[in-house]
């Protein structure tokens, strides 16, 4: 793809973003369901941090894109790099399948049918939805350099467990889960779950780096020396 046809994309994939983004913050202030956007508004909620690194990844992809001349230096490639291999494309794939998965068995555990009136259909597949293709269209749109993969698991690994500890934080503080489908599990089954869903990420990054490599080659979109 030329350079400006990769410049459109990433233009146009921040600006969707920074579009849903304002969509969902502008609801915030309307009566919603109890719990939407008690404690932690929408902070606490994975399908909205995943919107925020999205938006992230693709204001750093415009950035790169600038003409040689005004760009700063290769540090800002090798963060949108890294942003993207590790944590974008690996946790907007799970939020879309993880999403998909548990609404087709019972929507009530992770979008109960009452925010419907304030989340119209289309809001929710731009948030659950059409992160897949946007991403995929990134794969296909540049190659992009992957580290050390236990350097990156580890990383995703603490985000995860950040993210973990936020959610029973939110649980402890205001005595309500996240997403109703975590009330249906024991201690132990959470811990259990957490290690599932650590184990799908690790799956998805690992899919993003053979995906990645078929599109561009090994020699072109490997630096496993960093």
């Amino acid at each position: 793809m030329s350079p400006t046809l990769r410049t459109v994309y990433h233009v146009s994939a921040f600006s969707w973003y920074v579009f849903i983004i304002k969509s969902m913050t502008a609801r915030a202030g309307q009566q919603l369901p109890p719990g939407i956007f008690v404690y932690g508004g929408p902070w606490k909620y994975l399908t909205f941090l995943n919107l925020l690194l999205q938006m992230l990844y693709f204001a750093l992809a415009v950035a790169t894109d600038l003409p040689p001349g005004k760009k700063t230096d290769s540090t800002l490639s090798k963060s949108k790099d890294l942003i993207f291999t590790v944590f974008a494309f690996p946790v907007g794939m799970f939020v879309v399948i993880f999403f998909w998965t548990v609404f087709a068995y019972d929507r009530e555990l992770v979008y109960p049918a009452s925010i419907d009136a304030f989340f119209p259909p289309w809001m929710n597949h731009a948030m659950h939805s059409a992160v897949l293709p946007v991403l995929l269209g990134e794969v296909l749109v540049q190659p992009h350099v992957y580290t050390k993969t236990r350097n990156a698991l580890a990383l995703l690994g603490a985000v995860g467990l950040t993210y973990l500890s936020w959610i029973i934080w939110v649980y402890l503080s205001a005595g309500i889960w996240v997403y109703p489908l975590l009330g249906h599990f024991s201690s132990i089954g959470l811990v259990l779950l957490f290690f599932f869903n650590m184990t799908l990420a690790t799956f998805l990054y690992l899919l993003g780096e053979k995906l990645n490599s078929l599109a561009w080659g090994k020699i072109h979109v490997q630096n496993k020396s960093q």
